[in-house]
């Protein structure tokens, strides 16, 4: 059995883009949950003023702090910048987390307590024990659809592989090729998820309790969700005829070997 070292200083980044009404409350419900963590806000240059706030926050804790970016280019884009600092800081544990309450702080500790003898941990709304609150009923079906797409697409056992509540040991991040991903919107998530795996990382789900936003507007989008389907069933298409690929070139030495041998009878 892999014997894991110890996690390491936690650095959770939340990715905003006018995120006003939430940034204070989740980060200060992160300090209380996981006090010795340190929070990075990746700011897309809000203009409803989110970075101000983030500034202000910074300046009155040294446990929080801001990454200033340019404009609004997608969350992959911001989390990607985000683990680079992290990484670059020296972080043993980076966490994706959501600005807007839809990841409960207060159950962070849950996955870091997993990630003790893991590589890559997620919080899962679609394992025994997870949930979903105020989501209306075609949402559901909508992303237990898009995790089923998923699981026959690219042949992983993950029940919620588009989830984005996510705890990295820092190690795991390096091999992932970080700057070779290209997905920008929440197929990011499973990006990272299938780069694990395919890597022989060891990638747990834990449950968690997923909670609709309460203020400000959510940026799932019609694109977003053909984006990660157009984008899954482009890397299952691969993977599967790599997998024929293989299979072909077994049996071709399998009956290279036998002719060999029979000639030598």
């Amino acid at each position: 059995m892999k014997q894991y070292p110890p996690l390491g200083t936690v650095l959770v980044i939340i990715p905003t883009y006018n995120e006003a009404q939430n940034i204070e409350s989740i980060t200060g419900r992160l300090r209380r949950a996981v006090p010795e963590a340190h929070i990075l806000v990746a700011d897309d240059n809000s203009p409803d003023g989110t970075g101000d706030i983030a500034d202000r926050l910074t300046a009155a804790d040294d446990h929080i702090h801001v990454l200033h970016r340019k404009g609004k280019e997608g969350l992959g884009a911001a989390y990607l910048a985000g683990f680079h600092w992290g990484l670059d800081n020296g972080y043993g544990v980076l966490v994706e987390h959501d600005a807007d309450g839809s990841h409960q702080p207060e159950q962070l500790p849950l996955l870091l307590d997993a990630l003790k003898d893991a590589d890559m941990v997620k919080g899962s709304r679609w394992v025994p024990g997870g949930s979903v609150v105020n989501w209306p009923t075609s949402r559901e079906i909508l992303s237990k659809g898009g995790n089923l797409w998923t699981r026959l697409w690219l042949g992983i056992p993950l029940k919620d592989a588009t989830g984005g509540f996510n705890a990295f040991r820092a190690e795991t991040l390096r091999g992932l090729g970080l700057n070779d991903v290209a997905s920008a919107g929440y197929c990011f998530q499973v990006d990272l998820a299938w780069r694990a795996l395919k890597t022989g990382h060891k990638v747990v789900e834990v449950p968690i309790e997923f909670v609709e936003r309460e203020f400000g507007d959510s940026k799932m989008s019609r694109n977003i969700v053909v984006e990660a389907m157009i984008r899954t069933a482009l890397w299952g298409i691969e993977f599967r005829a790599g997998q024929v690929r293989s299979w072909v070139e077994r049996l071709a030495g399998k009956h290279k070997k036998n002719g060999i041998r029979d000639g030598n009878a």
